[in-house]
């Protein structure tokens, strides 16, 4: 189970779960394009693609970071052009890259509604759009995007529409790619996180509260790694979920991914998008 010189597309991967499953991939000895839009730091979000870049080169791998906008399609054709040139393929398309907003129908403008959607479900496509072709070339070409599973209840709808249309239309790829290119064996999977995750994008959202009950991106990258060594005409059209996915490889103690140690299962919080009658968190 290695990724070792695989050329991953790892969308807004400039912090968080996309540096993460950067890294562990770079671990591995694997090639990691880095294609987000931070070039210079910003000033409440730490890492740009240039610090990421670095960091997947002392962990073994070798990287690409580039600026790209994924709304903007110019800029991702020459990014997946780029990568190309560079590593002679992909692999791997990781759509990460998301925006959210949790705000309801009145208290969201049209800005942000615009944003989310162009990043989240049209940047998803459109990514995808043009690395298809290319992972028609590879040996076990996997396209993975963190997204959740297609439940279809008001309450995930009701409290922020906005949002959940956004990446349920990320989601809405998977379930297609995975049938449309399912004779090319080009996996399509998507891996949603059980818990909340501790990122600098949620403590925004929703302060040290709720990072402290949080898991770290370290689970989300084990699942994922976990998920892009599979076959992938064996592996397609799962809607995923981290810690079932380390399970059945054989984890059962997840303690190590509390981002404060010594936080038990049942103290960590659930995400939203999760399906009724999951067993407890670790359970």
């Amino acid at each position: 189970m290695s990724l070792k010189n695989k050329t991953l597309f790892i969308t807004g991967g400039s912090r968080g779960i996309g540096e993460a499953i950067a890294l562990r991939a770079a671990r591995d000895g694997a090639n990691v394009v880095i294609a987000a839009k931070t070039g210079e730091p910003h000033a409440k979000l730490p890492g740009t693609i240039y610090s990421v870049a670095e960091a997947i080169e002392q962990a073994g791998g070798k990287a690409l970071p580039l600026l790209c906008d994924i709304r903007d399609e110019v800029q991702v054709k020459s990014a997946v052009e780029k990568t190309v040139e560079t590593f002679g393929g992909i692999d791997i398309l990781v759509n990460n890259a998301s925006a959210i907003g949790l705000t309801g129908t009145l208290q969201t403008d049209m800005k942000r509604y615009d944003l989310m959607n162009g990043i989240n479900a049209r940047g998803t496509f459109m990514t995808g759009k043009y690395c298809i072709p290319h992972l028609k070339k590879a040996v076990n070409p996997h396209i993975l995007t963190l997204s959740p599973p297609l439940d279809f209840q008001a309450k995930w709808f009701a409290p922020h529409v906005a949002y959940s249309i956004a990446k349920y239309g990320m989601s809405l790829c998977t379930l297609a790619w995975a049938q449309e290119f399912r004779k090319e064996g080009i996996a399509a999977n998507s891996l949603w996180p059980r818990t909340t995750i501790a990122t600098a994008a949620i403590t925004l959202v929703g302060g040290d509260a709720v990072t402290r009950i949080s898991r770290t991106p370290a689970i989300m990258a084990d699942a994922a790694h976990a998920i892009l060594c599979k076959s992938s005409r064996e592996f397609t059209g799962q809607f995923c979920i981290d810690e079932y996915v380390l399970k059945d490889a054989g984890i059962n103690d997840f303690s190590g991914y509390a981002a404060v140690p010594g936080t038990p299962d049942s103290a960590i919080a659930p995400d939203l998008f999760l399906p009724d009658g999951l067993p407890p968190i670790g359970g």
